[in-house]
């Protein structure tokens, strides 16, 4: 479906509305930023953000308001159990490659197993958060993106640019760490349109250039 958004600029606007979706990227990032400070909500937070996201192209509003709004009513036992398991898989995976640094015997054959587990983890978890599934049924967010990982491997190399991005962003200037979850959820936002156009026939150019100029303005 094309995208409701407006391209031009108003008469007597001062900024155009890829300067406003910018800056709504960055509202949406902070806000989430603040949402994820109890860690188990970070998938709930992160996928909020992405469902605020999709909502530009309806034309409605990406707002910190809106996004907390949002985020109010899905927050459930299943959101907070998906921050655990989450939690826990971070956690199990830096506890064994410490102890593949420790001299285990197989250690560095361990740690690359151990490594590339984690990075598929990490590709799911991402995916299954920019998915609308995720909004009230994780499993089945999980169970698509986990399909979606392997078959659109260039999807979920586009994930990982985007992850990568906004760790270096944020290692290189700490106070972009409170900004970087918004072009972060629009990277996801868009790889899961772009994923959707291949899908359904053929990617759809009108669609995905207004994503892509889009993205690109949020970044």
């Amino acid at each position: 479906m094309r995208s409701g958004m407006r391209t031009t600029r108003e008469p007597g606007e001062l900024f155009g509305p890829r300067m406003t979706l910018f800056a709504d990227v960055l509202s949406v990032g902070l806000a989430t930023a603040v949402a994820c400070v109890p860690l188990v909500t970070a998938p709930a937070a992160l996928s909020t953000a992405c469902a605020v996201l999709r909502g530009v192209r309806e034309d409605r509003p990406a707002t910190a308001g809106r996004y907390f709004a949002l985020l109010g009513r899905r927050l459930r036992v299943g959101d907070l159990a998906a921050g655990v398991v989450a939690v826990a898989g971070v956690l199990l995976v830096l506890a064994d490659l410490a102890l593949a640094r420790a001299g285990l015997p197989g250690g560095p054959a361990f740690a690359v197993v151990a490594g590339a587990i984690g990075v598929f983890a990490v590709v799911v978890g991402l995916r299954a958060c920019g998915r609308p599934e995720s909004v009230t049924d994780w499993p089945a967010a999980v169970r698509a993106a986990a399909r979606d990982a392997v078959r659109d491997t260039g999807g979920s190399g586009l994930v990982l640019l985007a992850l990568a991005a906004a760790a270096l962003c944020a290692w290189a200037l700490p106070p972009l760490l409170f900004l970087a979850p918004g072009p972060l959820a629009m990277a996801l936002t868009a790889v899961h349109v772009r994923d959707r156009g291949v899908r359904d026939g053929g990617i759809r150019d009108g669609d995905i250039r207004d994503t892509g100029a889009n993205l690109r303005e949020s970044t």
